[in-house]
């Protein structure tokens, strides 16, 4: 990246790169004994249990005798490129060939109440699985309009609490 035998400076060479004068200069310093040894635990831990994050790793070592805080155990998991494997949420990517609707409401004044209500779904996670809570709001006052809790994420929920909201107001 950087070329120290080019004719143009390193701070020239730097600026263009768009990184500072000071990471080109900067030699990291080498790990100390103690965090290679936590290191290489941290690696064979992280083999038997890949699901493992900052929290749960730092219990297994401090069962295998290393006296290590939390936070520590994310500095070096994340030197060493290690991260827990769990699902995450995939919630916003559209599907392939999804049609994305104009948004409507772009330069309008909400002045007053039951102009703009809207619709959100939340998904909540629980100690067995999840729990998905749809609210109507009004965009004027932010006052829930209604609600409704499901299990499933089906329609059925998101109907009935938008046809309570047109009930009520």
């Amino acid at each position: 990246m950087l070329d120290r035998s080019h004719a143009l400076p390193l701070a020239a060479q730097a600026r263009e790169l768009g990184i500072s004068r000071c990471a080109v200069y900067d030699k990291p310093a080498p790990a100390c004994q103690a965090d290679l040894t936590l290191m290489r635990r941290i690696d064979e831990l992280h083999l038997d249990f890949p699901f493992a994050g900052s929290r749960m790793m730092q219990g297994l070592l401090m069962g295998d005798g290393f006296a290590v805080g939390r936070r520590h155990v994310v500095t070096l998991m994340k030197r060493m490129g290690i991260e827990a494997l769990y699902r995450k949420p995939n919630t916003s990517k559209p599907a392939p060939g999804y049609k994305i609707y104009p948004y409507l409401l772009r330069g309008l004044t909400v002045d007053r109440p039951n102009q703009v209500w809207a619709m959100d779904i939340t998904c909540i996670p629980m100690a067995r699985g999840f729990v998905y809570l749809a609210a109507v709001v009004d965009w004027f006052s932010r006052k829930v309009l209604a609600w409704r809790l499901s299990i499933t994420l089906g329609t059925d929920f998101c109907i009935e609490a938008l046809e309570e909201a047109l009930a009520r107001f």
